[in-house]
């Protein structure tokens, strides 16, 4: 821009003085028309020079022949023509220093070999130029309150949205464009929104990290798909943590490794999807399972600012009938939100407002509450000012459709909602969609259902929960190389990982009969003979165990039949000799692992252990390292966890010797996660308290060199 300093970046994106659409037409129902329309529509106060080398005017405005041709360099530059043609644009942009394009078209790796090559050359044209480029097959990009629009999208067609703190960020164009609407019908505000297509440049952690610096946006709501470059996601999930700006994903779709089999127990009950549950946990992060949840939850957030809502929620629930207040509770209980009992003071207060109401919790009103404003009023600020729960939940059905109640219901609302605006008060209706942006406006969460309202409720507890700044992550580890033959088998990783503080029983390798009967005879109880091979995962399958032996002699013919066995069974396996073990008993048996995912790295995870793991599935997981609080965390997640903590007269287990062999070994994977991709310990026998832990039997599986990461 001659004389004017140049916007770059993805300020250029939502607030840019001036932007090209190249490929502009006539027609607002093409893709090259659409932007032009909208940004004429709706206001948009910057330059808008359409490109389009067969057209001397489009829509009204002059066109120019060719980027080249235009009389100052454009912020942002819109592209709208296919393959070769984008990837000539995105030259001449970036060689006159736009600050960022949009590719709106598609034709690049999603449809073959020759797109992909395009896609690569428009990855090749961003780092060289420092151009970032939106795309290519993407929705583009809206800033509200600059009404300035890089998209085609039909949910701006009737109405721009309503200017507020809410900002999107979509892997995928259509969802994001439906997570826009459903907004609007929220109540409400959006104030930045991206779609990221086909991400040969910008990706949404990047998108992410810039709104976590963003001051019109409040809420970050996202809907991913997959992730590209765990760094840029996980840096960018940081800054918004340490920014204290909530971001609610929407997750879609699992990975190809997750679907794999793995080789170890471990792998097979820690799937790629619970990974980023991990991340997301600890990056403080709400996962929902559903688009209207996305944005109903968004929109409660961006209303309840500053409002508290308290690490574990609870629920006054104020309804005009019985059935609904039992519909509110059975949904809280499902959901996990508290209903506590009123305090006396409350309850006096509501009986003398309306002497026939029911004063336990749910409050049965009756219809009377709806009588005249004052007298909701005063059942909602009886509520409200009770410490008994932490939210006041109002039950308004379709009241907002009748006008009469209408009025009462905002007459009394707006007196209440303002003298109280530390508390949340959340409200179930449907109605009007002025009605809810009125409720929205006075700082009521709206939802439209119970059940999405106890969800909703639930979810925003969750985020208070993660963001205690006890859940701060473990530091993180230095790569190391992992010792030597620590893969080999059985010994060598239980040799490895006991060097890293894991606890083993004394146990020795015995190569021939004798060594083993003199091994038997040495630990002085009865012992476990296991086979010990690299070639050999399952050895009780072939034979390769032998269970409770006592003496030489009955040692010395175990030894001889394993050998066999592993023979007839095994016989090209490498067999370096045979464990000898003392058979350990008393406690509970856990399992304990790590798994190296693709994109994430490693991941710790622990649960009920034995030959049961992968029936019960009971399981806790977080990236790898992690704390003793962090572990302690995990295992109170656990389904199993009563029988840790005492349940039916059970010995208490040891929980600071369980918690340090979880870090430890979380923090050795982390270490090694260059050379290793599981290692399980299965069972971990757990004993009670002041006895410690010991580990039974460890697995540490190498990374595959023809694996996809290993050579990233």
């Amino acid at each position: 821009m001659s004389g004017k300093q140049r916007l770059g970046g993805l300020n250029a994106l939502f607030s840019p003085r001036s932007i090209a659409v190249v490929g502009a037409s006539a027609d607002p129902t093409k893709t090259g028309g659409r932007p032009v329309h909208l940004l004429l529509k709706h206001g948009y106060g910057g330059v808008i020079y359409p490109v389009n080398p067969k057209a001397g005017e489009v829509q009204g405005l002059t066109a120019y022949a060719s980027l080249d041709a235009l009389p100052e360099t454009p912020d942002l530059v819109l592209v709208a023509v296919p393959g070769a043609a984008a990837v000539s644009t995105l030259e001449v942009a970036a060689s006159r220093g736009t600050g960022a394009a949009i590719v709106l078209s598609a034709g690049f790796a999603e449809s073959g070999a020759e797109g992909a090559a395009l896609q690569a050359r428009v990855s090749e044209i961003a780092q060289a130029s420092g151009m970032r480029i939106l795309g290519p097959n993407c929705l583009g990009a809206v800033g509200v309150r600059e009404r300035a629009i890089g998209t085609f999208s039909v949910a701006l067609e009737t109405e721009m949205p309503r200017e507020g703190s809410v900002s999107i960020v979509s892997q995928s164009g259509n969802v994001g464009s439906a997570a826009l609407r459903l907004l609007g019908d929220s109540g409400a505000g959006l104030a930045r929104f991206i779609a990221m297509g086909n991400e040969a440049d910008l990706q949404a952690g990047d998108a992410i990290g810039w709104l976590a610096d963003d001051p019109d946006t409040k809420v970050i709501l996202c809907c991913l798909e997959t992730c590209r470059d765990a760094k840029r996601l996980i840096d960018a999930l940081e800054r918004a943590r340490q920014r204290k700006k909530p971001v609610v994903v929407l997750k879609i779709g699992t990975s190809e490794a997750g679907q794999k089999a793995a080789q170890s127990h471990t792998g097979g009950l820690a799937g790629s999807d619970r990974v980023f549950d991990a991340v997301f946990r600890r990056y403080g992060v709400v996962r929902v399972h559903a688009l209207e949840e996305l944005v109903q939850v968004g929109a409660a957030l961006e209303t309840l600012h500053g409002r508290r809502i308290g690490a574990s929620p609870s629920a006054a629930m104020i309804a005009a009938s019985g059935g609904f207040g039992v519909m509110m509770a059975d949904a809280a209980a499902v959901r996990g939100v508290g209903v506590n009992p009123l305090g006396r003071a409350a309850q006096d207060r509501i009986h003398a407002a309306l002497p026939l109401a029911s004063t336990a919790n749910p409050i049965d009103a009756t219809a009377q509450m709806s009588a005249n404003p004052e007298i909701l009023e005063e059942l909602v600020e009886a509520a409200l000012e009770d410490e008994a729960n932490t939210t006041t939940c109002l039950m308004l059905a379709l009241g907002m459709e009748v006008p009469r109640l209408r009025q009462v219901f905002t007459k009394a609302l707006a007196q209440v909602a303002p003298r109280h605006t530390d508390r949340a008060l959340v409200a179930c209706v449907s109605g009007p969609k002025d009605a809810v942006r009125d409720l929205h406006d006075l700082g009521i969460a709206c939802f439209p259902t119970i059940d999405s309202a106890m969800a909703g409720i639930a979810a925003l507890g969750r985020f208070e929960a993660l963001r205690n700044p006890a859940n701060a992550p473990a530091a993180p580890e230095p790569r190391a190389p992992l010792p030597a033959e620590a893969t080999r088998n059985e010994a060598t990783a239980k040799a490895a990982l006991a060097a890293a503080g894991l606890p083993f029983p004394k146990e020795v390798t015995a190569t021939s009969a004798d060594e083993a009967a003199a091994a038997a005879e040495e630990i002085g109880v009865p012992v476990a003979l296991k086979i010990l091979s690299h070639d050999i995962q399952h050895k009780s399958d072939i034979g390769g165990v032998e269970l409770a032996v006592s003496g030489g002699d009955q040692a010395r013919a175990a030894f001889d039949r394993i050998m066999a066995a592993a023979a007839e069974h095994a016989p090209q396996a490498a067999i370096d000799g045979v464990l000898v073990a003392p058979m350990t008993t008393g406690g509970t048996e856990l399992i304990l692992g790590t798994v190296t995912d693709p994109t994430f790295g490693p991941a710790v995870m622990v649960g009920l252990g034995g030959v049961f793991a992968e029936i019960f599935e009971d399981t806790a997981l977080r990236l790898a390292p992690v704390t003793e609080a962090e572990a302690a965390e995990m295992l109170r997640e656990l389904r199993a966890f009563p029988l840790l903590n005492g349940a039916r007269g059970r010995p208490r287990a040891d929980f600071p010797a369980l918690c340090q062999a979880i870090s430890q070994l979380s923090r050795f994977a982390a270490r090694h996660a260059d050379e290793v991709d599981e290692i399980d310990i299965n069972p971990l026998l757990v004993r009670p308290e002041g006895e410690g832990v010991v580990a039974l039997d460890a697995l540490i599986v190498a990374r595959q060199a023809d694996r996809p990461e290993a050579s990233r």
